[in-house]
Formats: structure tokens, C-alpha cells, sequence
């Protein structure tokens, strides 16, 4: 198949045609160039499907980006499922634009609704394993809607649960304990809006990061309000959260109901919430799974192995 040039073909190609030889081993097929083409041979259905995932690659260089083993072994996956038409669409999209002038895209068809839904509901669920971009994809919208002057506002929010940590043992106020906690919505701020706007923006109080203790008895009016680590709210948090909603404002919850912090017994406040407000009217959740995560590609290995141990737990359980 024609690649479309020299350029585009070394980039699809990858160092020492790695990116080829990893779609021929995966797909089971012979892999070799002649002048700016690519040919595949083995069975049918495997060239075809591979015919697809160059096509997926050159829509990945096309659009400015670079190609690594994770989005390689997304665009096989997609392939092999019938989509692999999708990654063109997420390419294309982008969400916001960081401080360095570098624009931020969705890397995956998960994330793509995700961000999707964002625009286009006032509260967005966004439910998912580590790696996934839930927090960072929903920052970086907040700072466009901050910039776009469509909010006043930046609230950040997490419940204070620790994770096998004391909050008691650090040193400091309330404030100081939780800002570790809070530290990679700082980061992405930091990132989006450069250091010294973000130090700013926080002093004349138009970014908020704040516990989740802290939004009781308040309207949030205007502001583009994320919620992050929701699986470690209590049913009474979360109710008390999506109650502060005021008018101009969104909301964005994110969370990984794999890792919930709480005492033993205690319910989820995200995961009741999923279930009892997925279909109402301006509200949307969204499940991101294994597939979306865009870490180093041994997160998704490693995302995987827990979630096959949980399912093999449970099976043994129903027992």
C-alpha cells in the first residue's frame, strides 16, 4: 500500500522499521518496503486488518504526532475490532492548547466521547482505570472554557482519604496535609496555564483547589468545577457535592472505582451515583477502560492482571 511519501513512510516505519515489524508479528504476517510502499502478505483477513492499521498510523503522523509502542498497539486493537476508521476523528480534535503553545489532543476514541461529553453536558462522569487521562483531559477543558471566558472560575476538588497514608503524621495545616493529595491537578495547571499566570490566577482566587469538606454550604456559580478521586466521596459527600451546582457552572467527576480508599463498608458515593443518574437529562458518564490508558504501555498490562485477578475473585465468591 502507498504510504504517501518518504517522510511520512520513515515515520510510520519507526527506528530499524520496529513499528513494522511489530504490526507483522502481532497480525501474523510478512512485512516489507518497496519505494514508498508497504506490502503485507499472509491470510486475507490479517492483511486486510493490517492494510488498516498503516492507514491508522499515517492518520497519527498526518495530524502532527508521533507514533510510540502504546498508540501502535492501540491502532492494532482498534484494527482488529472493525474501528480502526475512529482514530482519524480523535486525531483531528483538539482540546485545549498548553502555555508552551502545544496543542493537547485525545489519544484514544474513549477519550475523544469523553472530552465530547464535557462540552456538551453540564456534570460528566468520567469513570476509569489509572492512566487515562480523566483528570488531565478534564483540567485542560476547564482551562479552555477559564480562557474561552465561558466560566469565572477553576474549582478543584478531592476528598481527604488517604491511601495506606496518615494525614496526622504531616506536618502543617489542613491545607498543607492535602496539597501532596492534590498535587497532579497543580501540575496540570501549572502546565496549561505556565507558572506565573497559574500563581496569579490563584491568588486573586479565580483557581480554587480546596478539599471536598470545603464545598459544604456553598453555590458554585460560573466555575468549572472538577471533582477528582470520587471513588473515595461517601454517599452523603457526593449528594452534598452535585447540590452545590450553581448557574454558568459544570462539573466534572472523575474516579477509578478499582481503587476506593474508604473504611470497609462504606459505600461509594461515585459508584452510587453512576448507577442512579446515568440517563438523566444533562448528565453524562462515561467509561473509560484499559484500551484508553496512556501511560507507558505496561500500565494497560498492568490494569489488565488486577482486573482478570478481581474477575477470577469474584467468580470464586459467587461460589
Amino acid at each position: 500500500m502507498e504510504t504517501g511519501g518518504l517522510d511520512k513512510l520513515q515515520k510510520v516505519l519507526g527506528v530499524f522499521d520496529e513499528n513494522l515489524d511489530t504490526v507483522a508479528r502481532e497480525l501474523g504476517l510478512l512485512a516489507h518496503v518497496e519505494g514508498t510502499q508497504i506490502v503485507l502478505e499472509g491470510e486475507a483477513e490479517n492483511t486486510e486488518t493490517g492494510a488498516q492499521v498503516v492507514e491508522s498510523l499515517l492518520s497519527i503522523v498526518s495530524a502532527g504526532e508521533r507514533i510510540d509502542k502504546g498508540n501502535l498497539l492501540y491502532c492494532i486493537e482498534l484494527a482488529r475490532e472493525g474501528h480502526a476508521s475512529d482514530i482519524e476523528g480523535v486525531m483531528n480534535g483538539v482540546v485545549a492548547v498548553s502555555s508552551r503553545g502545544k496543542p493537547v489532543k485525545c489519544k484514544t476514541v474513549g477519550q475523544k466521547r469523553y472530552a465530547d461529553a464535557i462540552k456538551s453536558h453540564t456534570i460528566t462522569f468520567g469513570v476509569g482505570p489509572a492512566g487515562t487521562g480523566k483528570t488531565y483531559l478534564a483540567v485542560c477543558l476547564a482551562v479552555a472554557a477559564y480562557k474561552g471566558k465561558q466560566v469565572e472560575k477553576i474549582i478543584l476538588t478531592r476528598p481527604a482519604v488517604e491511601a495506606g497514608e496518615k494525614l496526622g503524621f504531616l506536618p502543617g495545616d489542613l491545607q498543607t496535609k492535602v496539597d501532596p493529595y492534590l498535587r497532579p491537578l497543580y501540575d496540570a495547571l501549572q502546565e496549561m496555564f505556565g507558572f506565573e499566570t497559574y500563581q496569579k490566577l490563584m491568588e486573586k482566587g479565580a483557581i480554587e483547589v480546596a478539599p471536598l469538606a470545603y464545598m459544604r454550604g456553598r453555590t458554585l456559580s460560573d466555575a468549572f468545577v472538577i471533582l477528582d478521586e470520587a471513588q473515595n466521596a461517601t454517599r452523603e459527600q457526593m449528594k452534598m457535592f452535585l447540590t452545590r451546582l450553581g448557574d454558568g457552572s459544570k462539573m466534572v467527576v472523575t474516579g477509578d472505582l478499582t481503587q476506593t480508599d474508604l473504611p470497609e463498608g462504606k459505600t461509594s458515593g461515585l459508584k452510587q451515583a453512576v448507577s442512579i443518574l446515568k440517563g438523566v437529562e444533562g448528565i453524562a458518564v462515561c467509561t473509560l477502560t484499559d484500551k484508553d490508558v496512556v501511560r507507558h504501555p505496561l500500565v494497560m498490562q498492568i490494569v489488565r492482571a488486577y482486573e482478570r485477578e478481581d474477575n477470577k475473585r469474584k467468580k470464586g465468591e459467587k461460589k
